[in-house]
């Protein structure tokens, strides 16, 4: 009997433990690398703007806590998630094999595919013959700098990585890069739309099992808890009609969302 209630004891005092080791989230810091527009970005006033912005805020809404945002580079952002600067990732962020070794996701935000941006008029195209002897820019950490080592390069292809997307664009619009690979929307809604981006195209989709389309939010690997937590945010966003008032804001009728 003695024994019994020692272990009864013990049992309550794990759980009393365990219950106490859970967060109680106040507050959910989203680290973003804001130089992706229409997905983040900054305005001029210094604000974070973008669909990715609004959908982290709604979020955090859904979930009656407060956001607050932790700018970084992107091939940053991993390591910081692992370092604990901030809770998770918003910052278009695709879901690939190799981040799921490292890093948790919550459910899908939206998808899109990959392309190339050249000048209009350009000789530069998907196939890799076009390419072939071009100097192509992509941005540290992402989907595409797998795609470039792993592709372009073996194809004779010179490519080049840079800290941020508006360093790609800066040396796309001086002429120092033939091309540029990054996500496709990004490209179509955010550079193009520019005063910038007024003589550039964007090229069909890239397909290549290196290039998945699925984004997410990243979260440090093992916190079940704040990945449910996260995916109940993102399902009240799509059971209100705020997700989809969001993405009309943004993109028309366009829809980024599979539903996978």
């Amino acid at each position: 009997m003695k024994r019994t209630l020692l272990t009864l004891s013990a049992l309550t005092l794990c759980l009393a433990a365990g219950a106490a080791l859970a967060k109680d989230y106040k507050e959910l810091r989203f680290g973003v690398d804001p130089s992706y527009a229409p997905f983040e970005s900054k305005a001029a006033d210094g604000s974070l703007v973008g669909f990715d912005i609004d959908l982290g805020n709604a979020i955090c809404a859904e979930l009656k806590v407060k956001c607050r945002w932790v700018e970084s580079d992107f091939d940053g952002t991993i390591p910081g998630l692992k370092a604990n600067k901030f809770d998770g990732v918003i910052s278009s962020m695709t879901v690939t094999p190799a981040r799921e070794k490292v890093i948790d996701f919550s459910s899908e935000l939206f998808s899109g595919p990959t392309a190339l941006v050249y000048k209009k008029g350009s000789t530069v195209g998907i196939d890799l013959a076009s390419l072939k002897g071009k100097k192509v820019g992509y941005e540290q950490g992402t989907i595409q700098e797998a795609y470039a080592k792993q592709v372009l390069d073996k194809a004779g292809v010179e490519t080049q990585a840079y800290a941020n997307q508006d360093q790609v664009y800066a040396d796309l619009i001086s002429g120092r890069l033939d091309a540029s690979i990054q996500d496709m929307l990004q490209a179509e809604l955010g550079f193009l739309k520019s005063p910038q981006g007024v003589d550039y195209e964007v090229s069909p989709p890239v397909d290549s099992p290196l290039l998945p389309a699925k984004t997410a939010v990243g979260i440090a690997k093992g916190n079940s808890e704040l990945k449910a937590l996260i995916n109940k945010g993102i399902q009240a966003l799509h059971d209100d009609g705020t997700y989809a008032a969001i993405q009309k804001k943004h993109f028309g009728d366009l829809n980024l969302y599979s539903g996978k």
